[in-house]
């Protein structure tokens, strides 16, 4: 088998999408995207087509070591963006060219059914999505204005009654979690931190920035609450600083971001060395969700799955949510096939990255 072609295309609201053609007529799907930068990915992923095009799909972690390693400059959001797409694409032809599940090539399923969690903003919808079976939820800092280096006690006071507010509504045997997006300063993050400690987040996400490992594992010696971080940490060279210094026992890769499946497999592998789980980041598209339920039913130390969409008008068959769970898919290699008519009125955006200036002064602020 060999490649003939790689096509992407953009997908509203904000994704693109990946088909890798082969002479057998197999075609595998990947989503090699950054949120804001579609255009350069696709770009990326042409500059991939050249040693692509001619070999056989199937040789996929040397495929990956070949791209990855031949570019000379390693890692960054961009080149492992692409090169995420690729790989679960040659994964889903892998899959398909055998006719099993991806997760059948790396050992079988670990477990029956996949947990999903759901973005969370307010009391009533979480009771609504509750009543709908969903048993974990993520909500963000809602102290009424980005946050400042150092917060008065009115910001951090609105920010815990918020979330003290999703916690009445919720229970407590739903798990409740909170992200701070990297947006906060550590001066402010300890501080809120310790306030938030009553209500038990399940986690907090990303309480500064990811790149400040030192501070970020100072600040989960600080506290009894579980940190978790990844979403903007790439390739298994990212995440090993953060777990040598334990810096986080959440694990949040992205699989379109961090290298894709096999990648993000060996993380959860080094994660699970160090009693850490794995929680996928996943804001994405269906075909990245697909990426991440193959992942998750492989790895013993998952805990659960972020996503936007269960595939209703890009998938023939969407997932199916019952119960807080998503049964595993059966079909070949992902599991999921595009529904081409429905995809006809979303093809091409222009989303672009939010643009956000501070109240008090018009400075740049995080998003």
């Amino acid at each position: 088998m060999k490649i003939t072609k790689l096509e992407t295309f953009l997908v509203q609201p904000r994704w693109l999408f990946l088909k890798i053609h082969t002479d057998e007529g197999l075609v595998g799907l990947g989503e090699p995207i950054l949120e804001g930068r579609a255009k350069t990915c696709a770009q990326a992923v042409d500059e991939l087509a050249p040693y692509l095009i001619g070999q056989d799909p199937r040789r996929v972690v040397h495929h990956w070591q070949a791209m990855y390693r031949h570019a000379f400059y390693r890692g960054g959001p961009i080149l492992t963006s692409a090169l995420s797409g690729v790989e679960q694409a040659l994964w889903d032809i892998a899959g398909k060219s055998l006719g099993v599940p991806v997760y059948q090539l790396f050992g079988g399923p670990t477990r029956d059914r996949i947990r999903l969690y759901k973005g969370g903003g307010d009391p009533e919808g979480i009771k609504e999505w509750i009543d709908k079976g969903f048993t974990a939820f993520k909500t963000g800092v809602a102290g009424g204005r980005p946050a400042r280096i150092i917060e008065n006690k009115a910001f951090i006071d609105k920010a815990v009654d918020h979330f003290a507010a999703l916690r009445e509504a919720a229970g407590t045997e739903v798990d409740l979690a909170i992200d701070f997006h990297g947006a906060v300063s550590p001066q402010t993050a300890k501080v809120l931190i310790k306030a938030l400690e009553p209500y038990q987040p399940m986690f907090v996400e990303e309480p500064i920035q990811c790149q400040n490992v030192d501070m970020l594992a100072e600040i989960a010696r600080g506290t009894h609450l579980p940190i978790a971080t990844g979403e903007r940490v790439f390739t298994k060279w990212g995440f090993r600083e953060i777990l040598e210094k334990q810096a986080a026992s959440i694990l949040q890769p992205d699989l379109c971001h961090a290298g894709g499946i096999n990648e993000v497999r060996i993380i959860a592998g080094m994660a699970e060395a160090y009693y850490g789980g794995i929680a996928p980041h996943n804001p994405l598209g269906p075909i990245s969700l697909a990426a991440c339920i193959q992942l998750d039913a492989s790895i013993p130390n998952f805990l659960m799955q972020e996503h936007t969409t269960l595939g209703e008008g890009y998938l023939k068959n969407p997932f199916v949510f019952k119960d807080g769970f998503i049964e595993l898919p059966t079909g070949p290699g992902l599991g999921i096939e595009l529904d081409e008519d429905a995809l006809e009125d979303k093809i091409d955006h222009d989303w672009e990255n939010p643009v956000t200036y501070h109240p008090d002064d018009g400075s740049v602020v995080d998003w």
